[in-house]
């Protein structure tokens, strides 16, 4: 039978975890998959953000001899946000160990250890889970927290960016070039406002009641994708939910969590954003604790504690301290079905 002097062994201690979980998997989520978050640590407890106005102006003639104007140097505006906390704890309780009995060639270590992973991995899956309600925002340029109204960051205000207003998509009724004019304007926007980033690839995240609406207008009923393009989608963006391309955007009907607070795009709403290197970064702050001060931020900290006293519990907590945002929120564009 074991008992909880087992939680003396090194393996339960928070580096040990710490480093073992750095090898775990993301959970399944189109937008972590999709790669478009570049990693950028911090040794400390904030995210450092530059706004950069790289414009170019034109130059007006001069005879010569004349004074030659000076170019105006570029404005640079450095500041740092602070970085979000996501923690939860998983507690095993004496009870549980006691009941642990060794059997075969498994000891009673190994058991244990375990039953700690299992509540590690409940934990890891809700902070997965967390982390992509986050990608979910930044690449709307609004990030909220989990209760799907409170606003953590407002990445057009912050930026000092005016939001677009939706584009009314009314696929009941408008004709084929109607469409192809509402899609070569999201293109037209986007490129303007890039102003030196390469778009690879324009995303188009569709509610349900959209994408079918889309799917079953003459604009993509009438010139259907190529299988070998059909095959890239399911190879690049998964199998699960539908995907289409058409006017050179990808359009995937995004398949959200199934809870009451849904990491989801509302049925009728369709969220644009393209794909360029730069454009999306998920910031990693270094957590407090001694342990971890001062080195680059880490996805996951792992912390542990036991009853000291009564020897009734031991706690593994997970945290990370991330930052998801948008550094051209203005190349975020929005619509819904209606007129």
């Amino acid at each position: 039978m074991a008992d909880m002097k087992l939680f003396n062994d090194s393996a339960f201690e928070s580096v040990t975890f710490t480093d073992s979980i750095q090898d775990k998997d993301f959970q399944p989520s189109l937008l972590g998959d999709m790669g478009i978050f570049e990693v950028q640590p911090s040794r400390t407890t904030g995210i450092m953000l530059e706004q950069d106005a790289k414009t170019n102006s034109l130059i007006a003639v001069s005879l010569r001899g004349e004074p030659i104007s000076e170019a105006e140097k570029r404005k640079r505006n450095i500041r740092t946000v602070e970085a979000h906390k996501i923690a939860q704890t998983s507690t095993v309780y004496s009870d549980e160990v006691l009941n642990v009995r060794a059997y075969g060639k498994t000891t009673e270590l190994m058991q244990v250890k375990s039953l700690v992973a299992d509540g590690i991995e409940i934990v890891d899956g809700n902070i997965s889970l967390t982390e992509e309600n986050m990608r979910l925002g930044a690449v709307q340029g609004i990030v909220v927290d989990a209760d799907g109204v409170t606003v953590l960051n407002n990445w057009f205000t912050f930026w000092g960016i005016t939001q677009s207003a939706e584009i009314a998509w009314n696929l009941a009724a408008a004709t084929v070039p109607e469409v192809k004019s509402k899609i070569r304007a999201v293109h037209r926007t986007m490129e303007d406002e890039a102003k030196g980033l390469n778009i690879t690839e324009v995303i188009a995240l569709c509610g349900n009641n959209f994408f079918d609406a889309l799917e079953n207008h003459e604009v993509y009923t009438g010139n259907q994708q190529t299988s070998v393009e059909a095959q890239r989608l399911v190879d690049e963006y998964g199998r699960a939910y539908s995907k289409i391309s058409l006017g050179n955007i990808v359009w995937i009907n995004y398949r959200g969590s199934q809870s009451e607070s849904a990491v989801a795009i509302n049925t009728d709403e369709v969220k644009f954003f393209p794909k360029a290197k730069g454009l999306f970064k998920h910031g990693l702050a270094c957590a407090s604790s001694a342990k971890f001060i001062g080195r680059p931020g880490m996805r996951r900290y792992v912390f542990t504690s036991k009853d000291m006293v009564k020897e009734e519990w031991f706690k593994a907590e997970i945290e990370t301290y991330p930052l998801f945002y948008c550094t051209k929120p203005q190349l975020l564009l929005r619509g819904k079905v209606g007129a």
